[in-house]
Protein backbone atom coordinates (compact mmCIF):
# COMPACT_ATOMS: atom_id res chain seq x y z
CA UNK A 1 0.00 0.00 0.00
CA UNK A 2 1.59 3.22 -0.93
CA UNK A 3 0.34 7.03 -0.01
CA UNK A 4 -1.91 7.09 -3.22
CA UNK A 5 -3.80 4.19 -2.15
CA UNK A 6 -4.27 4.92 1.50
CA UNK A 7 -5.71 8.51 0.14
CA UNK A 8 -8.20 6.36 -1.83
CA UNK A 9 -9.67 4.50 1.33
CA UNK A 10 -9.45 8.03 3.33
CA UNK A 11 -11.63 8.86 0.29
CA UNK A 12 -13.87 5.81 0.52
CA UNK A 13 -14.26 6.30 4.59
CA UNK A 14 -15.44 9.21 4.38
CA UNK A 15 -12.60 11.60 5.50
CA UNK A 16 -11.50 14.62 3.99
CA UNK A 17 -8.68 13.70 1.63
CA UNK A 18 -7.58 17.11 1.16
CA UNK A 19 -7.50 17.81 4.67
CA UNK A 20 -5.08 14.82 5.51
CA UNK A 21 -1.05 15.05 5.63
CA UNK A 22 1.32 12.30 5.79
CA UNK A 23 2.71 11.43 9.02
CA UNK A 24 3.87 8.02 8.60
CA UNK A 25 4.32 5.38 5.94
CA UNK A 26 4.72 1.62 6.95
CA UNK A 27 2.36 -1.46 8.65
CA UNK A 28 -0.37 1.44 8.63
CA UNK A 29 -0.26 4.92 6.75
CA UNK A 30 -1.05 7.27 9.33
CA UNK A 31 -2.52 10.72 8.24
CA UNK A 32 -3.72 14.29 10.65
CA UNK A 33 -6.68 14.87 9.47
CA UNK A 34 -7.75 17.93 11.72
CA UNK A 35 -8.39 17.05 15.03
CA UNK A 36 -7.56 13.45 14.35
CA UNK A 37 -5.26 10.91 13.68
CA UNK A 38 -6.20 8.23 11.21
CA UNK A 39 -4.19 5.08 10.56
CA UNK A 40 -5.04 3.16 7.47
CA UNK A 41 -3.86 -0.63 8.16
CA UNK A 42 -2.06 -1.96 4.87
CA UNK A 43 -4.22 -5.25 4.69
CA UNK A 44 -7.21 -7.26 6.21
CA UNK A 45 -4.77 -9.34 8.13
CA UNK A 46 -4.11 -6.36 10.27
CA UNK A 47 -8.14 -5.92 11.26
CA UNK A 48 -7.95 -7.98 14.82
CA UNK A 49 -4.61 -6.14 15.89
CA UNK A 50 -6.54 -2.86 14.99
CA UNK A 51 -9.35 -4.11 16.88
CA UNK A 52 -7.36 -4.80 20.22
CA UNK A 53 -5.71 -1.44 19.76
CA UNK A 54 -8.57 0.05 19.96
CA UNK A 55 -10.13 -1.72 23.13
CA UNK A 56 -6.53 -1.36 24.63
CA UNK A 57 -6.89 2.35 24.67
CA UNK A 58 -10.50 2.61 26.35
CA UNK A 59 -8.92 -0.30 28.80
CA UNK A 60 -5.94 2.41 29.67
CA UNK A 61 -8.58 5.03 29.88
CA UNK A 62 -10.22 2.98 32.57
CA UNK A 63 -7.24 2.64 34.23
CA UNK A 64 -6.11 5.88 34.02
CA UNK A 65 -2.93 5.45 32.09
CA UNK A 66 -2.27 8.90 30.26
CA UNK A 67 -2.24 7.36 26.40
CA UNK A 68 -3.43 7.75 23.02
CA UNK A 69 -7.13 7.85 22.73
CA UNK A 70 -9.50 6.34 19.85
CA UNK A 71 -12.15 8.37 18.71
CA UNK A 72 -14.26 5.66 17.64
CA UNK A 73 -15.02 2.63 19.37
CA UNK A 74 -14.32 -0.04 16.61
CA UNK A 75 -12.23 0.02 13.39
CA UNK A 76 -13.70 0.27 10.37
CA UNK A 77 -13.18 -1.82 7.45
CA UNK A 78 -12.84 -0.14 4.30
CA UNK A 79 -12.35 -1.72 1.02
CA UNK A 80 -10.58 -4.09 2.69
CA UNK A 81 -7.98 -2.20 5.15
CA UNK A 82 -8.53 -1.41 8.72
CA UNK A 83 -9.00 2.20 9.30
CA UNK A 84 -9.13 3.55 13.11
CA UNK A 85 -9.46 6.77 14.40
CA UNK A 86 -7.73 8.77 17.19
CA UNK A 87 -8.05 11.81 18.77
CA UNK A 88 -5.20 14.26 17.72
CA UNK A 89 -2.69 14.99 20.72
CA UNK A 90 -1.57 18.92 21.26
CA UNK A 91 1.73 19.40 20.20
CA UNK A 92 4.80 18.36 21.93
CA UNK A 93 6.33 20.28 24.26
CA UNK A 94 9.82 18.82 24.22
CA UNK A 95 11.39 15.33 23.04
CA UNK A 96 10.69 12.38 25.11
CA UNK A 97 13.40 11.47 27.04
CA UNK A 98 14.06 8.21 29.38
CA UNK A 99 13.18 9.02 32.56
CA UNK A 100 9.62 9.79 30.88
CA UNK A 101 8.83 6.77 29.92
CA UNK A 102 9.93 4.87 33.74
CA UNK A 103 6.83 6.38 35.36
CA UNK A 104 4.68 5.11 32.53
CA UNK A 105 5.70 1.59 32.42
CA UNK A 106 5.49 1.45 36.17
CA UNK A 107 1.74 2.40 36.27
CA UNK A 108 1.63 -0.35 32.94
CA UNK A 109 3.49 -2.73 35.11
CA UNK A 110 0.90 -2.88 37.88
CA UNK A 111 -2.24 -3.44 35.72
CA UNK A 112 -3.86 -6.87 36.27
CA UNK A 113 -4.83 -8.52 32.62
CA UNK A 114 -7.30 -6.29 30.69
CA UNK A 115 -11.11 -8.22 31.04
CA UNK A 116 -12.95 -8.66 27.51
CA UNK A 117 -10.20 -9.23 25.59
CA UNK A 118 -6.76 -11.51 25.63
CA UNK A 119 -3.20 -9.84 24.91
CA UNK A 120 -1.24 -12.10 22.87
CA UNK A 121 2.47 -13.40 23.97
CA UNK A 122 5.50 -10.95 22.89
CA UNK A 123 6.44 -12.86 20.09
CA UNK A 124 10.00 -10.95 19.88
CA UNK A 125 11.46 -13.78 17.61
CA UNK A 126 8.25 -14.34 15.27
CA UNK A 127 8.80 -12.39 13.06
CA UNK A 128 12.48 -13.39 12.27
CA UNK A 129 11.55 -15.92 9.68
CA UNK A 130 9.15 -13.20 7.47
CA UNK A 131 12.38 -10.70 7.33
CA UNK A 132 14.78 -13.36 6.72
CA UNK A 133 12.55 -14.67 3.76
CA UNK A 134 11.73 -10.71 2.69
CA UNK A 135 15.83 -10.21 2.48
CA UNK A 136 16.21 -13.25 -0.13
CA UNK A 137 19.20 -12.80 -2.14
CA UNK A 138 19.98 -9.83 -0.30
CA UNK A 139 21.45 -11.22 2.35
CA UNK A 140 24.48 -13.81 2.29
CA UNK A 141 22.95 -17.10 3.16
CA UNK A 142 25.10 -17.85 5.94
CA UNK A 143 24.44 -14.49 8.04
CA UNK A 144 20.60 -15.85 6.95
CA UNK A 145 21.15 -19.54 8.50
CA UNK A 146 23.28 -17.89 11.70
CA UNK A 147 20.36 -15.94 12.32
CA UNK A 148 18.00 -18.60 11.91
CA UNK A 149 20.36 -20.79 14.49
CA UNK A 150 20.51 -17.67 17.40
CA UNK A 151 16.46 -17.55 17.07
CA UNK A 152 16.02 -21.26 17.77
CA UNK A 153 18.81 -21.46 20.69
CA UNK A 154 16.98 -18.15 22.14
CA UNK A 155 13.26 -19.04 22.00
CA UNK A 156 13.14 -22.25 24.12
CA UNK A 157 16.43 -20.03 26.62
CA UNK A 158 13.42 -17.33 26.94
CA UNK A 159 10.24 -19.09 27.37
CA UNK A 160 12.75 -20.80 30.16
CA UNK A 161 13.52 -17.85 32.31
CA UNK A 162 12.57 -17.42 36.47
CA UNK A 163 11.70 -13.30 36.40
CA UNK A 164 12.09 -11.15 38.88
CA UNK A 165 9.14 -9.12 38.21
CA UNK A 166 5.47 -10.76 38.00
CA UNK A 167 4.20 -11.08 34.19
CA UNK A 168 1.48 -9.20 32.77
CA UNK A 169 0.75 -6.33 30.76
CA UNK A 170 4.08 -4.98 28.61
CA UNK A 171 4.04 -1.97 26.29
CA UNK A 172 6.18 -4.15 24.48
CA UNK A 173 8.18 -1.81 22.59
CA UNK A 174 8.74 0.85 25.06
CA UNK A 175 11.09 3.19 23.77
CA UNK A 176 11.14 7.55 24.11
CA UNK A 177 9.83 7.62 21.13
CA UNK A 178 6.69 6.12 21.80
CA UNK A 179 6.09 8.91 24.66
CA UNK A 180 4.77 12.09 23.25
CA UNK A 181 5.23 14.86 25.92
CA UNK A 182 2.39 17.18 25.71
CA UNK A 183 1.83 19.98 28.00
CA UNK A 184 -0.11 17.92 30.46
CA UNK A 185 2.78 15.74 30.72
CA UNK A 186 4.06 12.41 28.98
CA UNK A 187 1.66 9.99 27.31
CA UNK A 188 1.96 6.74 25.79
CA UNK A 189 1.76 6.25 22.38
CA UNK A 190 2.01 3.07 19.82
CA UNK A 191 -0.42 0.32 21.31
CA UNK A 192 -0.10 -1.68 18.62
CA UNK A 193 2.77 -4.09 20.49
CA UNK A 194 0.89 -4.13 23.90
CA UNK A 195 1.26 -8.11 25.01
CA UNK A 196 1.07 -10.09 28.15
CA UNK A 197 4.84 -11.66 28.79
CA UNK A 198 7.82 -10.99 31.43
CA UNK A 199 8.01 -7.23 32.04
CA UNK A 200 11.44 -7.44 31.94
CA UNK A 201 10.82 -7.19 27.89
CA UNK A 202 9.88 -3.18 29.02
CA UNK A 203 13.38 -2.94 30.79
CA UNK A 204 15.87 -4.33 28.83
CA UNK A 205 14.85 -2.27 25.40
CA UNK A 206 16.85 0.44 26.91
CA UNK A 207 19.50 -1.75 28.40
CA UNK A 208 20.14 -2.85 24.87
CA UNK A 209 19.84 1.13 23.93
CA UNK A 210 22.74 2.08 26.09
CA UNK A 211 25.18 -0.71 24.69
CA UNK A 212 23.92 -1.01 21.51
CA UNK A 213 22.84 2.48 20.07
CA UNK A 214 24.14 5.29 22.20
CA UNK A 215 22.11 6.19 24.57
CA UNK A 216 23.80 8.41 26.91
CA UNK A 217 24.04 6.29 30.16
CA UNK A 218 23.38 9.26 32.69
CA UNK A 219 20.29 9.04 30.59
CA UNK A 220 19.96 4.86 31.12
CA UNK A 221 20.77 5.64 35.14
CA UNK A 222 17.58 8.23 35.20
CA UNK A 223 15.43 6.04 33.18
CA UNK A 224 16.55 2.75 35.65
CA UNK A 225 16.65 5.06 39.13
CA UNK A 226 12.98 6.12 37.94
CA UNK A 227 11.31 2.90 37.78
CA UNK A 228 13.44 1.29 40.78
CA UNK A 229 15.55 -1.08 38.97
CA UNK A 230 18.48 -1.66 36.73
CA UNK A 231 17.28 -5.06 34.64
CA UNK A 232 20.86 -5.49 34.26
CA UNK A 233 20.47 -6.70 37.91
CA UNK A 234 18.52 -10.00 36.72
CA UNK A 235 20.75 -12.87 35.29
CA UNK A 236 17.87 -13.50 32.46
CA UNK A 237 18.86 -10.18 31.23
CA UNK A 238 21.41 -11.46 28.32
CA UNK A 239 19.00 -14.18 27.02
CA UNK A 240 16.20 -11.55 26.49
CA UNK A 241 18.66 -9.03 25.19
CA UNK A 242 20.41 -11.57 22.66
CA UNK A 243 16.93 -12.44 21.19
CA UNK A 244 16.07 -9.21 20.93
CA UNK A 245 19.75 -8.47 18.87
CA UNK A 246 18.66 -11.23 16.45
CA UNK A 247 15.20 -9.81 15.96
CA UNK A 248 17.06 -6.53 15.26
CA UNK A 249 19.49 -7.49 13.20
CA UNK A 250 16.10 -9.87 10.53
CA UNK A 251 14.50 -6.81 10.74
CA UNK A 252 16.95 -4.51 9.33
CA UNK A 253 17.68 -7.45 7.12
CA UNK A 254 14.14 -7.07 5.21
CA UNK A 255 15.14 -3.10 3.80
CA UNK A 256 18.21 -4.66 2.55
CA UNK A 257 17.20 -5.44 -1.37
CA UNK A 258 16.11 -2.01 -2.10
CA UNK A 259 18.09 0.43 0.44
CA UNK A 260 22.10 -0.40 0.64
CA UNK A 261 22.47 1.38 4.17
CA UNK A 262 20.04 -1.28 5.09
CA UNK A 263 22.75 -4.20 3.98
CA UNK A 264 25.39 -2.01 5.45
CA UNK A 265 23.77 -2.16 8.85
CA UNK A 266 22.73 -5.51 8.77
CA UNK A 267 25.97 -6.88 8.20
CA UNK A 268 27.82 -4.90 10.58
CA UNK A 269 24.98 -6.05 13.38
CA UNK A 270 25.79 -9.80 12.50
CA UNK A 271 29.88 -9.60 12.04
CA UNK A 272 29.38 -7.63 15.77
CA UNK A 273 27.39 -10.70 16.85
CA UNK A 274 29.54 -13.50 14.85
CA UNK A 275 32.71 -11.98 16.75
CA UNK A 276 30.76 -11.72 20.69
CA UNK A 277 31.19 -8.01 20.66
CA UNK A 278 28.14 -6.65 23.01
CA UNK A 279 29.08 -2.79 22.74
CA UNK A 280 30.00 -2.66 18.81
CA UNK A 281 27.75 0.22 18.11
CA UNK A 282 24.66 -0.10 15.78
CA UNK A 283 22.24 2.87 14.68
CA UNK A 284 18.71 3.02 14.33
CA UNK A 285 17.25 2.27 11.18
Amino acid sequence: MDEARAREILAAAGLPVAEARLLALGENAVFAVGGLVVKVGRDAELWERAEREVALAGWLAEAGIPAVRAAEERPRLVEGHPVTLWHRLPDAVRPAEPRDLAPLLRRVHALPEPGGFTLPRRELLGGVERWLRLAGDAVDPADAAFLRERRDAFAPAAAALTPRLVPGPIHGDALPRNVHVGPDGPVLVDLETFSSDLREHDLVVLALSRDRYGLDPAAYEAFSGAYGWDVREWEGCAVLRGARETASCAWVAQHAPTNPKALAEFERRVASLRDGDPEVRWYPF
